[in-house]
């Protein structure tokens, strides 16, 4: 049993289709701004770096560091 901590980087575009397009990032370095994640998105997005079924990543949807505490409860006996 034990608990962790895990700490995402979470980049969300738009595609031509207009569908949600997420990337996520583990362990984003301390004291990210807005700016530095708003460039890179915007990097990717003029580079056209990746392919999706829905077409072109078109524009950013939504940015968010996300920190989730896991409390693992059970651990199976070892057989």
């Amino acid at each position: 049993m034990a608990i962790t901590n895990q700490k995402v980087l979470r980049m969300v575009f738009t595609t031509a289709g207009g569908k949600a397009f997420t990337i996520t990032l583990p362990q984003p370095k301390a004291g990210l701004t807005l700016a530095q994640v708003e460039a890179v998105m915007d990097l990717i997005m003029a580079k056209n770096i990746f392919a999706t079924s829905s077409g072109d990543l078109t524009s950013k949807k939504d940015i968010k560091v996300v920190d989730t505490t896991t409390d693992d409860l059970y651990d199976p006996p070892q057989g």
